[in-house]
């Protein structure tokens, strides 16, 4: 069961808190040994106290070992900090290349985005969103599957379907 802590000073007032001070010290240790800045540390804790209240709202039990839970939840926050970073730095380069290309009086170019926009419009918002994160946020199959909650299959079927309706469209309108 969640500890119970009473607060220094106001009597019989008690609180609720998921993690004690040496639970909180090592979810702050895995955390920066697993590369978190400083700076996010707090944001961290504040997580993996998040979703240990949250299991324990959802009726689940609370883990037979906190600490060890709490450890491992950190970890798994700080890999995800990780990949958000790394997804975020290739969008960054990715847009980097893309105005590096870029020409002002190019043309072919601001027709041909032009018409990707115009044609993203016109597909189906499941199709868009598909499309969206696997080519402009870069994400795998199987990582747009997870975060929907789709099936990789259903995501590669919309994708399929999203780049033929969006060739066509461009076809249709010669820009390619």
């Amino acid at each position: 069961m969640l500890r119970r802590r009473a607060r220094r000073g106001q009597g019989d007032d008690v609180r609720d808190d998921p993690l004690d001070a040496a639970q909180e010290r090592r979810v702050r240790a895995v955390l920066a040994l697993g590369g978190v800045p400083q700076a996010d540390l707090p944001d961290g804790v504040q997580q993996v106290r998040l979703r240990l209240l949250e299991r324990t709202a959802s009726g689940r039990e609370a883990p037979r070992d906190v600490s060890a839970w709490a450890a491992v939840v950190a970890s798994n926050l700080a890999m995800d900090w990780h990949r958000a970073r790394h997804r975020q730095d290739r969008l960054g380069e990715r847009l980097a290349a893309l105005r590096q290309t870029e020409h002002p009086g190019d043309e072919d170019t601001s027709v041909l985005s032009l018409a990707v926009a115009q044609g993203l419009d016109e597909l189906p918002d499941a199709q868009r969103q598909v499309l969206v994160l696997r080519f402009y946020a870069d994400l795998p199959v199987r990582g747009i599957a997870e975060e929907l909650g789709i099936p990789e299959g259903t995501v590669k079927s919309r994708l399929h379907t999203a780049v033929r309706a969006l060739r066509a469209r461009l076809h249709e309108d010669e820009v390619v």
